[in-house]
């Protein structure tokens, strides 16, 4: 029976470097890349939307605690 020698670790590993690098470089050549008109106008949105969802945290954290006030003074 021949022996089959195995392939260096060193060249395995380079060659799975490689292979990583060239299907990496492909599938950026796949995506769509968006427009600057684009990027600002979703960073508009997301920022409109973390005002309104933090005006709605400190609306009701406000509320919370002006009921959590009365309700110590109440029992005090």
């Amino acid at each position: 029976m021949a022996d089959v020698k195995k392939e260096n670790w060193f060249a395995r590993t380079w060659g799975r470097i490689c292979r990583y690098f060239r299907e990496l470089r492909s599938e950026l050549k796949k995506v769509v890349w968006s427009t600057p008109k684009q990027v600002l106008k979703n960073t508009l949105i997301v920022l409109a939307c973390v005002i309104v969802v933090g005006v709605f945290i400190w609306l009701f954290d406000f509320v919370a605690r002006f009921g959590i006030d009365n309700l110590i003074k109440a029992f005090h």
